[in-house]
């Protein structure tokens, strides 16, 4: 009967395994890392949706610019 006990319980924590507390603090570790990850890649997302609309906006703006520049040296 000890030997048919020991194999119910291997079966037992096969399903329904516990997580000891060095192994809770790994996951929640990788858990965090993927965070980090994701987070920098948002972060450049965002930056190249700036600079693009940066670049767009001086280049549909830059005869204004260049208007504005001629006319002040002009006027000094």
């Amino acid at each position: 009967m000890g030997g048919m006990q020991n194999n119910l319980n291997f079966r037992r924590r096969e399903v329904n395994p516990v997580l000891t507390f060095s192994e809770l603090v790994e996951l929640f570790k990788t858990a965090r890392k993927r965070e980090e990850g994701q987070t920098m890649a948002e972060y450049a997302v965002v930056l190249a949706v700036i600079t693009v609309a940066t670049v767009a906006v001086f280049t549909a703006l830059s005869g204004g610019i260049s208007g504005a520049i001629a006319n002040t040296i002009g006027k000094l």
